[in-house]
């Protein structure tokens, strides 16, 4: 039989593709999407964000988590 190797999309950051360089971290609607249903932040090999705008993303969730715009865990 013949092995099928199947290529997978390289995904893209979001941030590099909408050209913005600096990450809100007051816009609490956009960095949700970075966020698990458990709180934890998305490693960039899941969100495809690249290693510049993962940074900023991190730091601005944090940021956010601290002024109390997004909670640090999520109520059982």
């Amino acid at each position: 039989m013949m092995k099928r190797r199947f290529s997978r999309r390289r995904k893209v950051c979001h941030f590099c593709v909408d050209d913005i360089d600096k990450v809100d971290y007051k816009n609490a609607r956009a960095l949700k999407r970075y966020i698990t249903d458990r709180g934890k932040i998305l490693p960039s090999r899941i969100s495809g964000n690249c290693d510049k705008h993962q940074r900023k993303l991190t730091a601005a969730i944090k940021k956010a988590r601290s002024i109390a715009f997004l909670p640090f865990t999520v109520e059982s």
